[in-house]
């Protein structure tokens, strides 16, 4: 497929938008006791209002007629993510979505859980509007942080005229949120989407895109209203794997469990015994894989069903969703 600029030609980059920039945190709110330090920052330190105004491309955004605004939806580290917290932020994107005036939302989150989020917001979204999340792997007080151009990115993303649907955008790469996930620890290009590579890349304030915006069907708010949400956890396929934690899990009453698979979704066979139990007794399950990229090719003979290409935590979202809607 040949790429496209996502803006004609002519000043469309300029054209005045209404972005809102929700804040929750994150490494590129952290900050550490030294500009030397990006390790040792303690996430979630600056206000979102902080950020924007840190940044030069924001004010000369805001220079050509751009509107942006901030709220702080929370300030966590997102290793801390929790239930709570997604359906406030849901909650909140919906609110802005809704405003006839807003052309897009920005999400600034922290790297750790940023593919369960984005896949969560996607499902229960789906929205026409973009809604952008952006993270940073360099703390706000590094000496070259990442955040700066990663957050002016997201807001180019969010403004750019027919951008619809919940996307990540990181180190100048644009992911769908349904696909991307976090796949190095440290370096600032710390994302990919598999197999599938990225929807687009942003350039000196312009669009290119490879893909379409993604499009879906949305389950709706009310399905992330019950106060208790369904336990659902994951399990791993190791050497040396048995049923025991499964088998504790089930006493602890969990209704959905996904087992990280090896190879071509394979789950060692003392496992898999356990899992099947639990499938038996009513527990949703599901294999995802353990790590790589590519998706859980069928073999016809399969007794657990698979998660595709989605990655475990993205496959306990899903699951999540699934039984939440029964109950709604």
């Amino acid at each position: 497929m040949t790429s496209t600029d996502s803006t004609p030609r002519s000043s469309a980059a300029t054209l005045p938008r209404r972005i809102v920039v929700l804040g929750t945190g994150g490494t590129i709110a952290g900050t550490a006791a030294s500009t030397e330090d990006n390790v040792g920052y303690t996430a979630g330190q600056v206000a979102v209002a902080q950020l924007l105004a840190a940044v030069p491309a924001l004010r000369r955004r805001c220079e050509e007629g751009w509107s942006i605004e901030s709220e702080q939806v929370a300030q966590i580290d997102s290793k801390d993510m929790s239930h709570a917290v997604w359906r406030r932020l849901t909650e909140r994107v919906q609110i802005h979505l809704d405003r006839p005036e807003v052309d897009g939302i920005v999400v600034t989150h922290g790297t750790d859980t940023l593919e369960e989020t984005a896949y969560l917001l996607q499902r229960v979204l789906a929205p026409g509007k973009s809604v952008v999340l952006t993270a940073a792997m360099r703390p706000a007080s590094a000496a070259q942080p990442d955040g700066p151009q990663n957050l002016a990115d997201a807001v180019t993303v969010a403004g750019s005229p027919g951008a619809r649907g919940v996307v990540a955008v990181l180190a100048g790469k644009v992911w769908l949120g349904s696909e991307v996930r976090k796949v190095h620890p440290y370096r600032p290009d710390a994302f990919d989407a598999g197999d599938a590579g990225p929807l687009a890349h942003v350039e000196e304030g312009r669009v290119r895109m490879l893909r379409d915006w993604p499009t879906g069907t949305p389950l709706g708010l009310h399905v992330l209203a019950a106060d208790i949400w369904p336990e659902v956890q994951i399990v791993m396929s190791h050497a040396g794997a048995d049923g025991r934690v499964v088998d504790l899990l089930m006493e602890a009453g969990v209704q959905g469990l996904v087992v990280a698979a090896t190879g071509n979704g394979t789950v060692h066979h003392d496992l898999q015994t356990a899992l099947l139990r639990a499938q038996s007794a009513g527990v949703a399950v599901v294999r995802a894989l353990r790590g790589g990229a590519g998706c859980i090719v069928p073999t016809g003979h399969d007794l657990v069903p698979d998660a595709g290409a989605l990655t475990a935590v993205q496959a306990r979202v899903e699951i999540l969703l699934r039984l939440l809607s029964r109950r709604a």
